[in-house]
């Protein structure tokens, strides 16, 4: 699968789930609930212990059924050990060039993390896939619209602080989808299914208003 196909794929309902937690029973244990409740995209924090043996045992317990990557890859040795647990996509809270270059060295798109409009072009120029945009919680999306109004070609994920509340407003500000850690994860199996079940609703209805506010634009 090439780089923009698997890209596609990990955002593709608007959002992805990180999971950061203190052992590889949880990490999976909470994977598992985000799968059975219908998220299709996950993000596994390096922070997590055994988070590489976790990503290789999503990989291949879900195959092409979900798009499992690697989170907090802060350097080119992380980059080459999470491409090489199964990780199809890469994200980073910092903007490093040799995290770019050795995800695509193996295919694998990037999402670095960038917080101001020079660092969304340096990003762009360096071939990054999507932009993390973090922390959020430090912006709101009428900050994240007036970028997008200089940068229309910036693909933004807004992550660090987003709610199943302003996930909506987020995308209806042009982010290309969310990231949502514990504000997603923490809870039972039926708490964390009715949470996922009323974001994803809410994500399209966002996602089909803006595709129509740029329709009209035209």
């Amino acid at each position: 699968m090439y780089r923009w196909e698997t890209t596609c794929a990990a955002l593709e309902q608007r959002v992805f789930a990180i999971i950061r937690s203190d052992s590889y029973e949880s990490v999976t244990a909470k994977a598992d609930t985000l799968l059975g409740a219908g998220i299709t995209s996950l993000e596994i924090s390096l922070t997590s212990p055994y988070a590489l043996d976790a990503v290789s045992t999503l990989r291949r317990e879900t195959g092409e059924d979900c798009v499992i990557g690697a989170g907090t890859v802060l350097d080119a040795s992380a980059a080459r050990a999470a491409v090489d647990a199964g990780a199809r996509f890469l994200v980073s809270p910092a903007l490093d060039a040799e995290v770019i270059r050795t995800g695509h060295r193996y295919g694998v798109p990037v999402f670095p993390g960038v917080a101001t409009p020079t660092e969304m072009v340096r990003a762009l120029e360096l071939g990054a896939d999507a932009l993390k945009l973090f922390p959020a919680s430090g912006h709101d999306p009428r900050w994240l619209k007036d970028v997008r109004a200089a940068l229309p070609q910036a693909p933004l994920l807004p992550t660090g602080g987003v709610t199943v509340q302003n996930a909506p407003e987020w995308i209806a500000a042009g982010a290309v989808a969310c990231g949502m850690g514990s504000a997603l994860t923490e809870g039972d199996r039926e708490t964390v299914a009715k949470r996922v079940t009323e974001l994803l609703q809410r994500l399209e209805e966002a996602g089909s208003a803006e595709r129509s506010g740029r329709t009209r634009r035209r």
